[in-house]
Parts: C-alpha cells; structure tokens; sequence
C-alpha cells in the first residue's frame, strides 16, 4: 500500500472513530424532552447528564496523561473504545436519573482517551508537512455528526423509542472498534525508541506546554460561553423561526466541513498562526453584529454560516500546533492533559455564563451582550498565543512555514 493510501486509511478509521465519540456526546441533549417523559428526570436535571459526561471525560484526561504513553497506541483505543460502546450500552440501558448518569460518567470515561488517542496516532503516523490536512479530516467528524447524526438519533428515538440511538451508537462503536484494531498499524514507536521518556513534571515544566494549555482553555471558553445559548438566543431575542433551528445547524455544519479541508491545507502552507487570525478576524464582526446589535432584520443564516467558517479556521491550526508540542513518547499523555484542560474549561464557561445572564419573561435572554465581549476578549487571546508557540517550536530546531508569495 502506497503512503498516501495509508495515510488516507488511518485518517478515515480514526476519523469513524471520532464520528462515534462526539456523536456519543452530542445526542443526549437532544434526548431531553424523551428522558424527561420516560425516565422521571425534571428538566432542570438534564444538566447533570450532560455534566457527569465532561467530569468524566476532565478527570480521565487527568489520569490518562499519567500513563497511556505507557502503551501500544492502538490496543489502548480499542480498550478506550470498548469502554466507551459499553457505557452508551448502558444509558439504553438505565431506568433512572442515577443508572443514566452512571453510565455517562463510565463513557466519558473512555471517550475523552479515545480523542487523546486518536489525535497522538495521527500526529504519529502523518508527517508534518500533511498533518494539517489529515487533522482537518479528522475534525469533519464533528460537522458530519452535527449534520446527520443528531437528526438521525431523534429519528430513532421517534420511531425506535428513546432507548434506540444508544444501542445504534454503541453497536456502531464496536464494529468500528473491531475496525480499527485490525487495520490500524502498531503505534509503539514511542516504545521502540531507546531515548527514556520525559517525566511527567519536565513536561509541565516547558513554556510552549503551559501556552498550549492556556491557548486550549482560552478557546474553549470562548466557544463554549456563548455556544450553549445560541438556539435560545436565536429563538427568543431574535425571532428565527424554532421549527427552522435544525436548518440553521446543518447549514452551518456543511460550512464548516468544506471550510475544514481548505483551512488544513493552508495551515500545512502557512502556519497556524496564521490561518488563526485569519479566523479571528472573521469571527470578532460576527460575533458583534449576530449577538450585540442582533435584531429580527438579522441575517441569522448567514451569520451562523460565517460564525462556523470562522471556528473551523481557528480550530484546525490549533490542532495542528498542539500536535507538533510534544515529542512522540509524550504525544498521548499531552493529548490527554489538553482533553482534560479542555472539558474543565468548557464546564467553567457554562457557569461563568449562567451567571452573566438571566431570562426575560417571554423566553429571552438578557446580558448576551456582555456574554459576547467575553467570547470576543477570549478569542484574541488565540494569534498570539499560536505566535509565540510556533516561535518557541522554530527556537527548538523545528521549520517555520513560510507565508504564501502572491
């Protein structure tokens, strides 16, 4: 098999891999109105569903970074997916609030490690040169999942009942699981290598580690302050149409996977820093005119299409950047600290925004203004903070990308 061919066979395995992991997160919200009906839960408990997923998910990244570079990567995926198929297994499973957040928290558990893993074997086995690309591809799954699988799920839970779109999922997981473990190559050259591996405290201990924390936390928090709030804003503040949401989400979905793929093969060209402020530069107007000065005369589908092109130019270079920070024996306990640095900080934007804002008695919201300065204050953080890493990385023998000659 030829290395483009291969290379293509691992992004698209790890990339079903993806589609699996966030599909896993992202249907139980959508769930609600069924769990509530079925399972007793109160509405203000959904909450807790969804929390117990990212407490997991934050404190496995935790645990994961101390000791998965101790392993064959691909055997520990199949394990992280394993546990993963058995905790979705488990929520079709579950009877009440308790057995559902208990079989949430056992696949966070598994799902934030099967990311971390994913992302340090493509950083393994993708050069340089192309990463950026195959990391864009890999990043589609999250659009993909948005675009059709969320729909799909309440269409199971419509004509399948509620309990459907979790055994669906964790029956896609296990083929998927199986997949990969037979058609994945070994990932054990961090094991072969007869360097010894670098301590967890020398690691934390590096300039370019502790910015691409901050860079993850910053951004994190930036999306996700104002993410959560977008439908009820759209809805109740500027008048788009409830019944249109679903539109709005797979147009803003089918965006940002053709954005994607051009983003990864400019970052590979430029650099991503780069590519980030260009996707800043996007985003801060957007952000402005669709959540400050909104109105009902607001262009609220071109706006979202805009506002998801924006996040896709943003996010492919940092995944880019994040994965030429470690060495390949550090990549996966590195990609599980930044999955825990991640998760942690998208539950602290979640509080920070409940506390910035309160409800009007129609149903809107009031202070997303103020909401939006913080998101627009986070979200400059990200060029120089990729500026500097990519300065430290040059520094430390590695090539720089060159801009692009007109």
């Amino acid at each position: 098999m030829s290395d483009a061919r291969r290379e293509r066979s691992i992004v698209a395995l790890l990339g079903a891999v993806q589609f699996v992991n966030i599909l896993d997160f992202m249907m139980v919200m959508p769930l609600g109105p069924y769990l509530v009906e079925h399972l007793g839960i109160h509405t203000n408990q959904m909450g807790l569903v969804a929390g117990s997923y990212t407490a997991s998910a934050a404190v496995a990244g935790l645990v994961g970074s101390w000791f998965l570079d101790r392993f064959d990567r691909r055997p520990a995926l199949f394990v992280a997916m394993l546990g993963l198929v058995v905790g979705t297994a488990a929520g079709g499973l579950a009877t009440s609030l308790t057995t559902l957040v208990l079989a949430r928290v056992v696949a966070g558990a598994f799902g934030g490690p099967a990311t971390a893993l994913s992302l340090a074997i493509v950083s393994d086995k993708i050069p340089q040169a192309r990463r950026g690309r195959a990391l864009a591809s890999l990043m589609t799954a999250f659009s993909v999942s948005s675009v059709l699988g969320v729909p799909c799920g309440l269409f199971l839970a419509a004509h399948g009942g509620w309990r459907a779109p979790f055994f669906v999922v964790a029956a896609m997981g296990a083929v998927i699981a199986a997949a990969a473990t037979f058609a994945l190559p070994s990932a054990r050259e961090h094991l072969d290598d007869p360097q010894p591996q670098p301590t967890y405290a020398s690691m934390l201990r590096r300039s370019d580690v502790r910015l691409a924390a901050a860079l993850a936390a910053s951004s994190m928090m930036a999306m996700f302050v104002l993410i959560p709030q977008i439908s009820t804003f759209m809805v109740f503040n500027v008048g788009y149409p409830q019944a249109r949401l679903g539109l709005l989400y797979m147009a803003g979905g089918v965006t940002s996977i053709v954005v994607l793929r051009a983003a990864g093969a400019l970052v590979d060209r430029v650099g991503a820093w780069r590519i980030a402020a260009l996707g800043t530069l996007l985003l801060v107007p957007v952000l402005y005119v669709g959540f400050v000065v909104a109105s009902p005369a607001t262009p609220a589908a071109a706006l979202f299409a805009v506002f998801m092109a924006s996040t896709s130019l943003r996010n492919v270079p940092f995944n880019q950047l994040q994965s030429r920070v470690p060495s390949p024996k550090e990549r996966a306990r590195f990609m599980s600290l930044l999955s825990s640095v991640q998760h942690v900080s998208s539950a602290l934007a979640g509080v920070l925004s409940s506390r910035l804002l309160s409800t009007r008695a129609d149903g809107g919201l009031v202070g997303m203004s103020t909401v939006t300065y913080v998101a627009i204050g986070l979200s400059l953080l990200a060029p120089p903070l990729m500026w500097r890493i990519e300065r430290l990385l040059a520094s430390r023998g590695e090539a720089e990308p060159q801009p692009l000659r007109l």
